[in-house]
């Protein structure tokens, strides 16, 4: 029994795969292109390679850009200390009710 259901089995899923993969056009004729051009071979070959000198490997924004400071840290720390004392920046917990 347990061979009979798995051979069956098979068969339906070898079955349906046939059907989808019939289900197209025999020749794939509206996948055909025709190019019509008048470019030699080599014109195309020196374009390329102008391109490719032109191109970065690297992906646009994938550097992070780092900073050198030359603050202190102490006048730092005054700075943001004198902010929060004039009522520049918040400070403590937000409540929004």
């Amino acid at each position: 029994m347990n061979k009979t259901a798995r051979f069956l089995s098979v068969a339906a899923v070898a079955g349906f795969a046939a059907f989808g993969a019939h289900a197209d056009e025999a020749d794939g004729s509206q996948f055909a292109l025709k190019f019509d051009t008048n470019r030699t071979r080599a014109e195309v070959a020196a374009e390329a390679a102008t391109v490719a000198q032109t191109r970065s490997i690297e992906p646009a924004g994938s550097r992070v850009v780092t900073y050198k400071s030359t603050a202190d840290r102490a006048a730092v720390r005054a700075q943001a200390a004198e902010a929060v004392r004039t009522g520049q920046i918040p400070s403590g917990e937000f409540s929004a009710m």
